[in-house]
């Protein structure tokens, strides 16, 4: 069953867009060795004081499994949380990667019998079908107490099902980014664009300077939807982004069309894709992001991804802030899109140990540490922005706070698992072979609308 979500949790401006938009361009042009900045503000403190917000129970000899998604520096960031849990309790902690079918993987533990304590979801569908499913284990008192105190209300939404609180959106995420190599801009005399058509006419200059514009990692089918969903919320609008997201309309509707028309303006020139279409359908994300930036001569000269390509960019020699600089996503329509993802900790299992790691991710001694680490935002409205690492990622968070519940949630994540969030099937799937034959617009709707009306039961 889909998840349906409350309309406070979801509701987008143009004000909120507009906003969001002058933070990230001002981030953008953030001062020389931002990436470099670090700042030790601890977010209950000043001075750089490391005394806990929150206190945890003794936990000696208790051991904790937790999966999530996330590989390479996202994981080895998560870890350092985990790491200062251990030290404050006592407990283990096992982190098990889950790869990217998150509910599949999570199916075959529960059909064993031996299901991880916690779990970081990523979809708001995923969070639905487990909730009916009965697997998942209300929040204790001590962690919705954190949660009432650190997060609005539009984010505790979406951690509920049915009025039940069971998840602590510990990482937010802004989808609406454009990052970009400074030098390959700069070398073909290319600039900021504000629109879809000055981004395409950005393409063709940087392509006729030698470097290949753009970089997608279709192999993983997740990084087409948010290039699809960035374009049909700025074109299409709100209300029909809440239609399409709730399967209320269909696929082959006029505005899918005009969205699919206009992403082809992009994957039906291969000469604007890093690799071509053959080229970017054997990108994953990671490769995506570090091609943009390594070597003295890039791969790529922009990516569109969200804020966390920070950790995979501190991979490479480019500093955020000075080689690596980020623009707000082109407004199709009347202004650039604001699409939101996260990722959600829930309880499988219902012990002190696991209610305490919940405990601990919603407070902002938890956020901080990621914060510092870089290549992270948090929904934590209390967390002070001097944690952040640099100045971009702190206008980023900056900019997703003062939204408060003014955002649209990603429209794949909102979807049961088997249409917006399973490698190889569903809207994945569908936007590969689009990607790949971007001609085939009328074909692409139609197996969309077939994909999805049997996963909404319609």
């Amino acid at each position: 069953m889909r998840r349906r979500l409350d309309r406070t949790a979801v509701r987008a401006t143009t004000a909120v867009a507009a906003t969001a938009a002058l933070a990230l361009t001002l981030a953008a042009c953030g001062s020389g060795g931002g990436g470099d900045t670090k700042d030790n503000t601890s977010g209950g403190g000043k001075g750089g004081s490391t005394a806990p917000t929150v206190q945890l129970p003794k936990l000696s000899g208790q051991k904790l499994q937790v999966t999530a998604v996330w590989t390479g520096p996202e994981r080895e960031n998560f870890v350092k949380v985990l790491d200062e849990f251990e030290k404050r309790t006592g407990a283990t902690v096992d982190f098990v990667p889950s790869g990217d079918d998150m509910a599949g993987f999570i199916g075959s533990k529960i059909a064993g019998g031996g299901p991880p304590d916690i779990a970081m979801l990523q979809q708001v569908g995923v969070l639905g079908e487990f909730a009916e499913k009965g697997w998942l284990k209300p929040l204790g008192a001590t962690a919705k107490e954190q949660l009432a105190k650190n997060y609005t209300k539009g984010w505790q939404d979406l951690g509920a099902h049915k009025g039940t609180a069971y998840g602590v959106y510990f990482k937010a995420s802004n989808k609406s980014l454009v990052w970009y190599n400074t030098q390959a801009f700069d070398n073909a005399g290319a600039h900021e664009p504000k629109t879809w058509p000055e981004f395409v006419k950005a393409a063709e200059i940087i392509a006729e300077s030698g470097v290949e514009p753009v970089s997608v990692g279709g192999a993983d089918g997740w990084t087409l939807t948010d290039w699809f969903e960035n374009i049909y919320l700025s074109q299409a609008g709100p209300k029909k982004y809440d239609q399409l997201a709730q399967h209320k309309i269909k696929w082959t509707d006029a505005s899918v069309k005009e969205a699919l028309t206009t992403l082809g303006q992009l994957f039906g020139r291969k000469d604007l894709l890093a690799g071509g279409n053959s080229g970017a359908l054997q990108t994953d994300f990671p490769t995506s992001v570090t091609q943009t930036f390594s070597g003295d001569t890039p791969k790529a000269a922009m990516v569109s991804s969200a804020d966390f390509a920070a950790a995979n960019i501190s991979q490479t020699k480019a500093k955020v802030g000075t080689d690596a600089k980020v623009f707000p996503f082109p407004a199709v329509g009347a202004g650039s899109p604001v699409v939101t993802g996260g990722d959600v900790a829930v309880a499988l299992k219902d012990n002190k140990a696991s209610q305490a790691l919940l405990t601990f991710l919603a407070s902002t001694d938890a956020a901080k540490i990621w914060a510092q680490a870089g290549g992270f935002i948090s929904p934590n409205k209390k967390l002070d922005p001097a944690a952040y690492a640099n100045d971009v990622m702190r206008e980023i968070a900056k900019a997703l706070v003062a939204a408060g519940d003014d955002f649209r949630f990603d429209m794949s994540d909102q979807a049961p698992a088997s249409f917006g969030g399973k490698p190889g099937q569903g809207e994945w799937k569908d936007l590969q072979d689009f990607l790949k034959n971007p001609k085939d617009i009328a074909g692409t709707q139609a197996q969309l609308e077939k994909d999805a009306a049997k996963s909404f039961g319609h």
